[in-house]
């Protein structure tokens, strides 16, 4: 079930962040402030109370344009449809608070979330060089959310 985050949800944040990701990880203080003040939304996947994902997209004020910050999935979790879920559930989040498209970057070696990203219409748009703290490069990919010419009336 995908639900927004609470604060006690941190624990299990964390240790999702250590296991899936080995570099440019996201702080328990960083989760918390994201969750309390910040301009974003953090979903998670709980399936019977286990941590099985989470989605985190920060938004702009001023821009119709969202940022897919961060999404991970359980290794435990995966090719079951959640990372699919949770982009869609980034999606709405997005639509809900007026935003038209959403951006999100992709490490160059991580063949799961391009797929991802590929697979459900982003269409990549500029390569980063050195983007990521271990000096990998990602992908920055873009998603109209609204149909083009509902963009233009």
């Amino acid at each position: 079930m995908i639900r927004n985050a609470s604060l006690r949800d941190l624990d299990g944040l964390v240790e999702l962040e250590r296991r899936c990701f080995d570099s440019d990880l996201i702080s328990r203080r960083s989760f918390r402030h994201l969750m309390t003040r910040a301009n974003a939304g953090l979903l998670v996947d709980d399936e019977e109370g286990a941590l099985a994902g989470y989605a985190l997209v920060v938004f702009n004020r001023g821009t119709a344009l969202a940022r897919l910050y961060s999404i991970a999935v359980d290794a435990a979790f995966r090719r079951r449809g959640v990372g699919r879920g949770l982009l869609a559930a980034a999606e709405a989040e997005a639509l809900a608070r007026g935003c038209v498209s959403m951006r999100s970057e992709v490490r160059l070696d991580n063949r799961a979330s391009l797929a991802l990203f590929e697979g459900n219409g982003y269409r990549r748009i500029e390569e980063l060089e050195d983007y990521y703290e271990d000096h990998m490069g990602a992908y920055r990919y873009e998603r109209a959310l609204v149909p083009q010419r509902e963009l233009t009336r």
